[in-house]
């Protein structure tokens, strides 16, 4: 069990998806996002492994939640600074986790 002070350390934010490109060098199939957290926060880059569940398209300004305090990954030669939350299907697939009911702004904190 982690004590609630360690939760509140993870700092998790909602990002609009801006950019999506195909991730040609990563081991495993993966997109390179650039995703814009807000005046605050600004534009981070995070490698994500969600070829097989979502095309390119379907991302393109998609809102999703990251971590965006953890430290940055070199993944197959791109600097990845955030990490988008999603969640597993039984098929090995990857449900993002967004908002789905209200239009909420960029740089928000999830809690």
């Amino acid at each position: 069990m982690i004590d609630y002070s360690d939760f509140e350390k993870v700092d998790m934010r909602l990002g609009t998806i801006i950019e999506v490109e195909r991730h040609s060098k990563a081991k495993k199939p993966a997109y390179i996002l650039k995703i814009d957290f807000g005046d605050e926060i600004g534009i981070k880059t995070s490698s994500a492994q969600l070829v097989t569940a979502y095309t390119e398209e379907e991302l393109m300004n998609r809102k999703v939640v990251a971590v965006i305090n953890l430290e940055s990954k070199n993944v197959a030669g791109v600097l990845s600074e955030v990490l988008v939350l999603g969640l597993p299907t039984e098929d090995e697939k990857v449900c993002l986790v967004e908002p789905v009911k209200f239009d909420i702004k960029n740089g928000a904190r999830l809690y």
